[in-house]
């Protein structure tokens, strides 16, 4: 079986939180906004209909968790869901919590505002939490 590898730019822009059994769980390292990309596991490929009908029933799975966790965890108002890969040809799709009060809101977030740095107590405090919720949701999920 042949080793995953991230994108390197995917590497540099982000820390892994997690992993579920198609994808990998990072989180974006722009303290603007809660936004978690999941990456399938599987070199090669950059388009969502690449993935077999029994991956992509599990990726739906698994972005579906993402989804629920940060919409009923953090309150957010809105959660958006996006597979640019205009600049990362790897498979990778980004789920961004919004919120009205938030810079860019209504606006989508590419483009609009620097990223800034989380501190490293806000990346742990959101790190645990995300990886906590998640193992213990999906296992629900998986019943």
């Amino acid at each position: 079986m042949t080793q995953f590898i991230l994108h390197p730019q995917l590497a540099a822009d982000t820390i892994l939180v997690g992993e579920f059994p198609l994808c990998q769980v990072l989180l974006a390292n722009d303290g603007n906004f809660p936004w978690l990309i999941l990456v399938p596991k599987i070199n090669h490929i950059s388009e969502f209909h690449e993935l077999t009908d029994e991956q992509q029933i599990q990726f739906l799975s698994e972005s579906n968790a993402v989804s629920k966790l940060l919409k009923d965890e953090l309150s957010a108002d809105k959660i958006n869901i996006a597979a640019l890969g205009n600049m990362v040809p790897q498979l990778h799709i980004h789920h961004v919590a919004r919120f009205k009060e938030d810079a860019c809101w209504p606006k989508p977030i590419w483009g609009q505002i620097p990223a800034i740095s989380r501190t490293e107590q806000q990346t742990r405090q959101l790190t645990t939490m995300i990886s906590t919720k998640l193992q213990a949701g999906f296992i629900a999920i998986q019943e």
